[in-house]
């Protein structure tokens, strides 16, 4: 075992350099797709980088997310493959195919799933194969709002709102509680959480 095994990053700290790294690809038009979790998938390259935490090198995470697929990460931070070809077993209405590849690994039970597209310059976080929260990388000084999505994230669970979340191929209900950053979920939800998040 070498000492990556040992080490655990903590969920909150992934989603924050997961959306860092994500909001800076998409400012720049290109886009990416990370899976925390794992999935069915096959290497379009060769897995020269080893293994590394993301916490400790974003810009090279950042690196190698440019590169065609996937970069698929475990729950403990660690960066496992890079160039990851996941078949898509669904479609995501109206978007193309990393988003249906997003669309796919999310089905996988405990799964997140960061999508950045270049076209509209948003990031997506799909769970339990809906889109639980949108990132507008042109939302001025939207930086400052990372840390306020992570502990929404984290305060109501990414599972919670994997579970209610938009279904991808229906009318979603979202709401924006942090500049630039839109929460989708159902009504009654969506009440509770503005109620904690306002009292």
């Amino acid at each position: 075992m070498t000492e990556l095994n040992f080490k655990k990053t903590k969920p909150k700290q992934i989603e924050e350099i997961l959306i860092q790294v994500c909001l800076r690809i998409a400012k720049r038009g290109e886009g990416a797709l990370f899976v925390v979790g794992d999935v069915e998938h096959s290497l379009l390259v060769d897995q020269n980088v080893p293994p590394f935490f993301i916490t400790e090198n974003p810009k090279l995470l950042e690196s190698l997310a440019l590169m065609d697929g996937a970069v698929i990460i475990d729950k403990h931070g660690i960066m496992k493959s890079y160039g990851a070809m996941i078949k898509s077993k669904t479609t995501f209405k109206n978007f193309g195919t990393r988003h249906s590849a997003g669309l796919t690994a999310s089905m996988v039970k405990g799964n997140l799933v960061f999508v950045v597209s270049e076209e509209d310059k948003k990031v997506r976080i799909l769970k339990n194969e809906k889109m639980i929260m949108q990132i507008d990388a042109l939302q001025r000084d939207v930086e400052k709002s990372v840390p306020y999505a992570v502990d929404l994230l984290e305060s109501v669970g990414a599972g919670a709102l994997g579970t209610i979340g938009t279904g991808l191929l229906l009318p979603a209900l979202g709401i924006t509680l942090i500049p630039g950053i839109i929460v989708f979920g159902s009504a009654y939800y969506l009440g509770k959480l503005l109620t904690k998040k306002f009292s």
